[in-house]
């Protein structure tokens, strides 16, 4: 269906058109001709699409579809193949998807009862409450010893029981803190690809909007010129009709 001049936006939505890609049925108002695209997409549509018209109306889900598949074309030449990364952000920008999310509340909802330990022993075992506790266990336990108890220490001078004690907590501590540092390298790697998805997306999106302002610009440039030139022939008639 085709209409001549400007449509106000209830007709926008009345009026129905086919899409040249998919053949749905959508409303003036949810998609758009090839000629208005911008030029680099309305070539890759051309390309991917040969018999395609100038006049063609494309619906705004199609029009997702080939620029995602468009920008996947200069990202391969960019950078070559394309990791999961990248193929994710890429259907994000079809799918008109946010990427932002909260790794860390993701990662510790899902955690299981000894990394939820291994986090919270980790968390006291470096915390100045652990080292004036532990420090002030080991003063009562040598006073005990060597002033208290003179004549019957269960741990006398040089206090061996209390060296064993030290070496096994010291030989438990140390792979509960490696469990607990694994965790956060996963939830850093977690967190950096995050970042490097929200950064790739934002980048893709400010150059499909730079390149669509530079069309718009070109248009309104081209416009403008029609404009001027059609008041320069009514100017050179008023002027012919005076002589």
């Amino acid at each position: 269906m085709t209409h001549h001049g400007p449509a106000s936006a209830p007709d926008r939505h009345r009026i129905r058109h086919h899409c040249a890609l998919t053949g749905a049925i959508v409303s003036e108002h949810d998609g758009e001709r090839l000629d208005m695209l911008r030029p680099a997409l309305a070539a890759h549509i051309r390309a991917a699409h040969p018999d395609i018209a100038d006049d063609a109306f494309i619906s705004r889900e199609a029009l997702a579809a080939e620029r995602a598949n468009m920008i996947a074309e200069t990202l391969q030449a960019e950078r070559g193949d394309l990791s999961q990364i990248e193929r994710d952000v890429i259907e994000s920008l079809a799918r008109h998807e946010t990427l932002a999310e909260n790794v860390e509340e993701e990662l510790d909802e899902n955690r299981t009862l000894g990394e939820r330990a291994a986090d919270h022993i980790a968390s006291f075992g470096g915390s100045w409450t652990f080292i004036i506790g532990f420090c002030g266990l080991l003063v009562v336990w040598m006073i005990v010893n060597t002033a208290l108890l003179a004549a019957g220490a269960f741990d006398p001078y040089p206090f061996i029981l209390l060296n064993l004690v030290l070496s096994c907590i010291a030989a438990l501590q140390a792979p509960v803190i490696m469990m607990s540092q694994k965790r956060q390298e996963a939830k850093d790697r977690r967190r950096s690809e995050n970042d490097y998805r929200v950064n790739l997306k934002a980048e893709l999106e400010i150059r499909h909007l730079q390149e669509k302002i530079d069309h718009m610009l070109t248009r309104q440039w081209e416009r403008l010129a029609e404009i001027q030139s059609i008041q320069i022939e009514l100017m050179e008639e008023v002027l012919q009709r005076r002589r």
